[in-house]
């Protein structure tokens, strides 16, 4: 039972999402505002983490399960994709290297403040 209502808060927290979705205007998807409220929800206090722990492990656990179908459907489209294959893969690494590069930096500015902030106390 308390998995269940474990699923159940995040389900709510995506169906807000969705909601939100629905009435903001902005080209963010639905799980996007969904994750960002609930990071701010458990950031502040509202939802303790304990209470969609052991559901939240259980999504993580399974993630690569999730994959499957897309991966099928890749390769089922692949004579529709073999013409743009170098594109989209330029695309591709130039993509994660910048991601990788501005985590990396934003990492690296994160782990400073908290050193500064740590010698001045």
């Amino acid at each position: 039972m308390k998995v269940l209502k474990q699923f159940l808060i995040i389900i709510g927290i995506s169906l807000v999402g969705e909601a939100l979705n629905y009435l903001i205007p902005l080209p963010v998807p639905a799980s996007i505002y969904g994750m960002v409220l609930l990071f701010v929800l458990l950031l502040t206090g509202v939802l303790k983490l304990d209470a969609v722990r052991t559901a939240g492990k259980f999504l993580i656990e399974i993630m690569p399960v999730m994959f499957v179908p897309a991966g099928v459907g890749l390769m089922v489209s692949w004579g529709v994709l073999q013409p743009m294959l170098i594109p989209v893969s330029i695309i591709t690494v130039v993509a994660v290297i910048t991601v990788m590069g501005v985590t990396g930096r934003v990492s690296q500015f994160i782990i400073r403040r908290g050193k500064r902030g740590e010698k001045q106390s």
